[in-house]
Order: C-alpha cells, then sequence, then structure tokens
C-alpha cells in the first residue's frame, strides 16, 4: 500500500547539524523540528555514524526523533520502535540479509590485508568498522580518481564486490574513505527503505552537504545541497547530476528564503519550499 505524507531523508554532519565552519541562521533548527511535526513528515537521518553515535547527537543537537536512521554510509538501516534509548531501535533485517550476501564473512578483513602496505591510508578505529564496512583516513584531495584507482588494483584478488566512498572532513581537512558491498551505501538504503514502507519518488526528499552524499544528490530521488557545501562538492554533484539526466531534481540551497543563510537545516528547509511547496518549509 503506498504511503501517505513525505519522507524527508538527511545527513547529518554538516548538513542537518551546524558543525561546521559556516554560520547557522538562528533558530532554524527549531523551524525545521516545527515543520517536521506541521508536515508529517516521516524523518530518516541517513549518516556515516553508527546508531550510538547518531543518537548522541540527536539529543546533543535537540533534533526530532527520526523514524529510520541510516547508520555507517548506508550499510545499516534502524527502524524507530517501542522503547527507550537504544532499545527503541530495531535492525532492519531484510538490509541487514543483503549485506550479508552481498560480502562474504571475510571481505573485510581480507580487504584490510590487501590496503596494509598502502601509505596513503591510515585505518580508522574498531568503533568506525562494522562486517559491512571498512574505514580509512586519507589525503584529502580535489581528484581522488588516482588513489581510489590504486586501491581497487590492490583489492583486486579479494573477494565480494564492493564500492569505495570518498569525502573529505573539510573542517579537519582530512579525507574519508569508506571501502562498502556493493548494492549499498546512502542512495542504495533511502531506496530500500522508499520500497518498504511504500513512498514513491515524488514524495521523498533528500539532503546533503558532502562526497559520501554524492549518489543521492545525483540520483533519480529529488534532493537539495545545502550552501555551506564545498565548491567541489557542488562542481561534482552538477556534473554527474548532468549526466545521469537528472540535474532537475538537484536543487542548489543559496539563502534566498525567509532570510536564511542557505547552511544546514536553512539549507533543507529551502529545498522542501521548492520541491514541497507549502509544506513548512523557506520561500
Amino acid at each position: 500500500m503506498p504511503a501517505v505524507g513525505k519522507l524527508l531523508c538527511t545527513d547529518l554532519d554538516r548538513t542537518l547539524l551546524p558543525n561546521g565552519d559556516a554560520p547557522e541562521s538562528p533558530g532554524v533548527r527549531q523551524h525545521f523540528a516545527r515543520a517536521a511535526v506541521d508536515g508529517q513528515w516521516t524523518l530518516a537521518y541517513v549518516s556515516g555514524r553508527h546508531l550510538e553515535s547518531m543518537l548522541d547527537a540527536i539529543k546533543e543537537y535537540e533534533l526530532p526523533q527520526p523514524h529510520f536512521a541510516v547508520c555507517d554510509v548506508g550499510t545499516s538501516i534502524y527502524r524507530l520502535e517501542a522503547g527507550v534509548g537504544r532499545s527503541s531501535w530495531a535492525c532492519m533485517s531484510s538490509w541487514e540479509e543483503r549485506m550479508r550476501t552481498a560480502w562474504p564473512d571475510d571481505a573485510r578483513d581480507r580487504a584490510a590485508a590487501a590496503l596494509i602496505g598502502l601509505g596513503e591510508l591510515q585505518i580508522q578505529g574498531p568503533q568506525a568498522q562494522t562486517r559491512s564496512k571498512l574505514s580509512y583516513y586519507a589525503p584529502a584531495l580535489d581528484e581522488p580518481e588516482p588513489l581510489l584507482q590504486a586501491i581497487e588494483t590492490l583489492l583486486a584478488g579479494c573477494p565480494g564486490e564492493r564500492q569505495l566512498v570518498y569525502s573529505v572532513d573539510e573542517t579537519s581537512g582530512t579525507g574519508l574513505l569508506d571501502l562498502l558491498p556493493a548494492g549499498s551505501g546512502k542512495h542504495a538504503a533511502v531506496e530500500h527503505i522508499m520500497q518498504q514502507a511504500g513512498f514513491g519518488p515524488e514524495q521523498v526528499l533528500f539532503a546533503g552537504d558532502s562526497g559520501n552524499d554524492l549518489d543521492v544528490l545525483a540520483s533519480s530521488i529529488p534532493s537539495v545541497l545545502v550552501a555551506n557545501a564545498t565548491g567541489v562538492v557542488r562542481a561534482e554533484a552538477l556534473r554527474r547530476s548532468r549526466e545521469l539526466g537528472h540535474e532537475s531534481l538537484l536543487y542548489l540551497a543559496r539563502g534566498e528564503a525567509d532570510g536564511m543563510n542557505g547552511n544546514y537545516a536553512a539549507g533543507i528547509l529551502e529545498g522542501v519550499g521548492h520541491f514541497w511547496p507549502g509544506q513548512g518549509g523557506a520561500t
């Protein structure tokens, strides 16, 4: 049965969370929370964070409770159920099974072993690793393709198909590299929620800011890139969306709505006003 209402999917760090260098419009998160309630949006937070870290951010920044939590760069999905705190979140078993099918049990460890000699990479701590995600620090690069090609060459003999997701944390100047099973990532996870919950593309909006959001930003899902995104990400999002024929589905927040600056939640609300007029967004 088709779902009623809207599904708002947003990245957290430097998209909904004002934890970048750009200023946040005063009161904008409260505006976002009211709009979510008034519009009866189904909320999905889509992040590279693990679940506990996401829940900490929700509390610290006083965010509205989401209905879905997409964590670990789209390799795990949780649904809000009864309970309190961590116990109120249930892993979406259909997605978990898909991840297990995509990667054999030893896929992550064998990939890690193959990359030990690559000096440009530094493996992240244990909390950043899961069965279906292998994460590294990397150089901050405007053109990461040569590095990614070198990694693919080293991984050629490893089991399981994979995808590489590269982004840059502009606040620390650090590159971030995630190895994920093929068929995972933020775009695939959002589509899985759409299918499971019955939302059509016209009912969905995604918001992001960084390289690990590009697969959704350039997709057939209507998306907004917040104004505080870097020029490199903006140019790549435009290039990919044009290449795929989805340019009309990507909105670049400019800070031209309701006196807000287009950064973080202000950019999300600007995108809501563009794609969902009358649904509580900025106009």
